[in-house]
């Protein structure tokens, strides 16, 4: 394995879901707020789940999106 070239590869592939993820979520919270369906200062659950199906790589994250 070419250690570079996988953490190269790895943090291109991060970049990507992050910059991705941010941006699907704006566009969420924006909609919500125009129908007025945005919970009172509660925080929003968030769940995500990266998977590698050929190395069986399955792993869930969680956390809060605090709106204020």
């Amino acid at each position: 394995m070419d250690q570079e070239a996988f953490n190269l590869s790895v943090r291109k592939f991060l970049k990507t879901v992050g910059v991705g993820s941010q941006r699907e979520i704006e566009h969420a919270i924006r909609e919500a707020a125009q129908r007025s369906s945005l919970p009172e200062n509660a925080p929003l659950a968030a769940k995500m789940t990266l998977e590698i199906p050929a190395i069986g790589l399955k792993v869930p994250f969680g956390g809060d999106i605090r709106l204020k």
